[in-house]
């Protein structure tokens, strides 16, 4: 496991897993809102499995091992992986909902990232292909941010608004979700660890709930978030 014994890297990471990064992530339940409408997800313990279950099925298993991939494409500027793996998380994603936030969140990082002058965002943000994972792994190249502390980031940062759309749909308290995300770390640690271990034909999303839950959320007579 890589550590960053490089402070400004560090910093860096920090600042694009902070939830004041302005991306729009905070507006996505990612189909969370329609399993607890539906009464799928009651309680903090459910609510725990769920984020779990999509960190061991969804995360560990498509967004780690195609992020990595367009990582160390960005590190040899290989353009011709990046689209390809960024198209394929793209024809991955289950519904329309899902779809539309990984472009969304992934033009608006690669639009932030250019006007904070970083190389090769200006080319990225007009790219059909660029998804959240594309631009992300260019910010993590660009800063120095090691893969494995960059996708550990990522997944913290994932399940941190996995839980804070769980807290404003339940009646869940403040410390109740934090008791949730202590308990996802040892599940974070190892969905990365697992990710980038596999190879490429292994790649791959077993979640139908997750499919389902974000297109039914499409038609949800009443919402708070957009997916």
């Amino acid at each position: 496991m890589e550590f960053i014994d490089n402070p400004q890297a560090q910093h860096r990471l920090w600042q694009l897993i902070s939830p004041a990064l302005p991306v729009g992530a905070y507006s996505y339940s990612q189909g969370l809102e329609y399993a607890i409408e539906s009464g799928w997800v009651n309680n903090e313990s459910d609510v725990a499995n769920w984020i779990s279950g999509l960190l061991e099925h969804v995360q560990s298993s498509l967004d780690i091992p195609v992020m990595q991939r367009i990582y160390n494409a960005w590190l040899i500027d290989d353009e011709s992986a990046i689209s390809q793996w960024s198209r394929f998380l793209l024809a991955s994603r289950e519904s329309a909902e899902l779809l539309a936030e990984d472009r969304q969140t992934g033009r608006s990082l690669a639009i932030l990232l250019s006007d904070l002058k970083m190389d090769r965002a200006e080319a990225l943000k007009t790219k059909d292909y660029v998804t959240y994972a594309t631009a992300l792994s260019l910010a993590g190249v660009q800063w120095s941010i090691p893969y494995d502390a960059l996708a550990r980031g990522y997944l913290w940062s994932w399940a941190e608004n996995q839980v804070a759309a769980a807290i404003k749909l339940l009646p869940l308290g403040q410390t109740a979700g934090q008791r949730i995300v202590l308990s996802l770390s040892h599940s974070i640690i190892a969905a990365v660890e697992h990710g980038m271990k596999l190879e490429d034909e292994d790649i791959g999303l077993l979640a139908p709930a997750l499919g389902i839950a974000s297109a039914l959320h499409e038609t949800q007579y009443s919402r708070l978030f957009r997916s």
